[in-house]
């Protein structure tokens, strides 16, 4: 398991976790809690989207090392309920100096595909990510 590099709240709350970020792709693992299921007892369809939205943010991040990206648009195709331990792989596709699309899959225990989705991010370069980091340690510490 890796570390993420910035502190994001809600991925915490969830206990998403970093097993692959490298040349265009990443990988992140999950199992929801009872808190995070829907009414059928498996994972609620906006665990599984913010799973894959912060997969694919990583894959394009991965592309331009210490950037941020934030999502401009994502669709998402749901196909199976997400049962158990997930796991979404991402990819970039084609990117810009600005812009970044790439393409997610979530994964159940079995290794069944349970959804797909496809997004477009905006980078945010390294300077601007630097700034808010210290800018965020600068409030903690008053």
């Amino acid at each position: 398991m890796l570390p993420f590099e910035v502190e994001i709240p809600f991925v915490s709350h969830l206990g998403f976790s970093l097993h692959r970020w490298e040349d265009g792709e990443a990988e992140l693992h999950y199992r929801a809690r009872p808190e995070h299921l829907n009414s059928y007892e498996v994972t609620h369809g906006g665990a599984s989207m913010t799973l894959l939205d912060v997969t694919m943010a990583h894959a394009a991040r991965s592309a331009i090392p210490g950037s941020g990206a934030v999502t401009i648009e994502m669709k998402t195709s749901f196909m199976a309920p997400a049962k158990g331990a997930l796991v979404a792989k991402g990819k970039l596709l084609s990117r810009s100096s600005r812009m970044a699309f790439c393409e997610a899959w979530l994964y159940d225990e079995q290794g069944a595909l349970c959804s797909h989705a496809t997004g477009t991010f905006k980078y945010v370069m390294p300077e601007v990510v630097q700034s808010l980091q210290a800018a965020k340690k600068q409030i903690k510490t008053d």
